[in-house]
């Protein structure tokens, strides 16, 4: 049995100088640790739901790994859910599937914090933008986790911030969820 699933979202994880360094600290450092990556699996967004249940199925920790994009996940992690978490699996008289197990959801966001305030140009704390997926654990009735999050996590070449940084801060990110994850298991 797999007790971690990590479920990384990123639509391009090769390309990523945060996302791929997470996922990967993340297999190195957590000993029963399954990782799908939905752009390798699911490049034409053709979800193989039953896969999918199955992974989830024999999960303790289940993990979302993804860069915040406009406010919510990227569009295959948004695809996935919609088609993973059905009807009498996640939710309904049957739906018991997920249920008593914790869920993180760890995302990488290119914004600074501070521009995550009501008076600020973003308007909304990034807590206030995770509710739909709060409301999926519960509904689900899993354990929701307090979210590990990390700003100032993209990289613009002599624009905004630098690779050393964005790198930096992406380690510090998957120490955090490691530990999160370690905390759980005991």
């Amino acid at each position: 049995m797999s007790k971690v699933l990590v479920i990384s979202g990123h639509p391009n994880l090769e390309e990523s100088y945060t996302n791929k360094i997470i996922i990967n600290n993340i297999a190195k450092n957590i000993a029963d640790v399954e990782i799908r990556r939905l752009d390798i699996l699911y490049p034409n967004y053709k979800i193989d739901v039953a896969a999918e249940q199955n992974a989830l199925i024999k999960a303790d920790i289940i993990v979302l790994q993804f860069p915040f994009y406009w406010y919510s996940m990227p569009a295959l992690l948004k695809k996935w859910m919609d088609d993973v978490f059905t009807f009498n699996f996640a939710y309904g008289p049957q739906g018991d599937k997920l249920m008593g197990k914790d869920f993180i959801v760890s995302i990488t966001v290119g914004g600074p914090e501070e521009s995550y305030t009501p008076l600020s140009y973003n308007h909304f704390r990034i807590n206030e933008f995770l509710k739909p997926l709060e409301q999926t654990a519960y509904l689900a009735g899993m354990n929701y986790q307090t979210p590990i999050v990390s700003h100032r996590m993209i990289y613009i070449p002599n624009v905004y911030n630098t690779q050393e940084d964005v790198e930096a801060r992406a380690n510090e990110h998957a120490i955090a969820l490691t530990q999160k994850v370690k905390e759980l298991l005991k």
